[in-house]
């Protein structure tokens, strides 16, 4: 048989780490004609990611415009998609999560009558407000995909309960996969506060806080308990990569300039992350990959969110829902900062989101639903 033509779509950071390793995966297949398509969602952050794992796009459709909307997002990429689909003619179309360029890849597939895979499908918080505009983005994937690829069981039984049960595959999450890549002993920072920074005697937090359902004043909220740990705690250095959104930028630096142990610095590279999260000794973030990452490297997560999509992480016992009250996130770090065993605890729990396989099973099981191998994959 001929090979089959299979594109990834993705356009931001946290796509790009979770993408970039399937896309490596698919290439090394005879039987697949990788193709990669970027939206350019997040310009300069994605960019950072493809030069780390050397991923060339055969596409570009570069978005990104000033203060850009979601309307606008979900327009050009609609838009953009036509001429890409028509031109490559791929078999399969690969999004992932929950972006607005996943859903508007998604659609414009469907639009073209092309098979989608959904991969990191079944998240759910069942609140169509939060995360926004994520929770309605993965759903509306998940209606319109044809193969399923869940990270998790918890996962895989939301989807059964939208009747979604053909083609769903248990695969693990593919950032594990990522973090056998980017994670080395020996790193240096190209920030070079971060090479500066006494791992060994003080206990470094990172934190990330950049979803608009927390603009406003949870964000005002979460910024002023931020100070308030770095305050009570002179061991701690806390070090916080803003995000590019102005929104963001301009809640982080009136809340949190000026304190000698708070480190406010550029969003970093995937390979430093990595790295920082690996010599760290705390997370707090309201990111979704993060509470997948931060735990296969044995650091706590407190989430500075209401509500996660990754309840298994909380079962586990590897993160704890903070949420966005002051009181709450403050009190929640300090345990955490003075109580040795329920640290350990979170530090030591197992991680349940994967093995570090994930690329593989999704590429053998789009192989296999294909026609092109004997057997589906092993589940995770």
């Amino acid at each position: 048989m001929k090979p089959i033509t299979v594109m990834t779509i993705f356009g931001t950071r946290p796509e790009a780490i979770k993408m970039a390793p399937l896309a490596q995966e698919l290439a090394r297949r005879p039987q697949i004609n990788a193709l990669c398509c970027v939206t350019a969602q997040h310009r300069q952050m994605l960019d950072s990611v493809l030069d780390i794992f050397q991923l060339k796009p055969d596409f570009d459709l570069d978005i990104m415009e000033l203060r850009q909307t979601l309307s606008t997002i979900t327009s050009k990429c609609l838009l953009g998609m036509e001429d890409v689909l028509s031109q490559a003619k791929p078999d399969l179309i690969l999004v992932h999560g929950d972006t607005s360029t996943t859903f508007a890849g998604a659609l414009a597939a469907f639009y073209h009558q092309i098979p989608v895979g959904h991969v990191e499908a079944g998240l759910r918080t069942y609140d169509k407000w939060s995360p926004f505009p994520e929770e309605m983005n993965r759903k509306m994937v998940g209606a319109i995909a044809d193969l399923h690829f869940c990270p998790t069981v918890a996962n895989r039984d939301n989807l059964a309960r939208e009747n979604i049960t053909q083609n769903v595959f248990l695969t693990g999450n593919t950032v594990i996969d990522a973090l056998k890549t980017t994670v080395v002993e020996n790193f240096t920072f190209g920030e070079e506060v971060l090479n500066r920074l006494d791992y060994q005697h003080k206990r470094v937090i990172l934190v990330t806080c950049h979803r608009r359902e927390n603009y406003g004043q949870p964000m005002t909220n979460i910024m002023t308990a931020l100070r308030r740990v770095a305050d009570a705690f002179p061991d701690v250095e806390l070090v916080y990569p803003v995000h590019l959104s102005p929104v963001v930028q301009e809640a982080a630096h009136k809340y949190l300039d000026n304190h000698e142990r708070i480190h406010l610095i550029a969003p970093l590279a995937v390979d430093e992350m990595h790295n920082l999260m690996a010599r760290c000794h705390l997370v707090m973030t309201d990111s979704g990959g993060l509470q997948e990452e931060a735990p296969a490297l044995g650091k706590p997560v407190l989430v500075l969110r209401k509500e996660t999509e990754r309840p298994e992480a909380v079962a586990a016992g590897t993160v704890k829902l903070a949420g966005v009250e002051e009181g709450d996130i403050f009190s929640m770090a300090s345990e955490l900062l003075s109580n040795q065993e329920a640290y350990n605890q979170m530090a030591h729990a197992v991680n349940p989101y994967g093995d570090g396989h994930a690329c593989r099973r999704i590429a053998d099981a789009i192989e296999w639903h294909f026609g092109l191998r004997d057997a589906a994959p092993d589940p995770f």
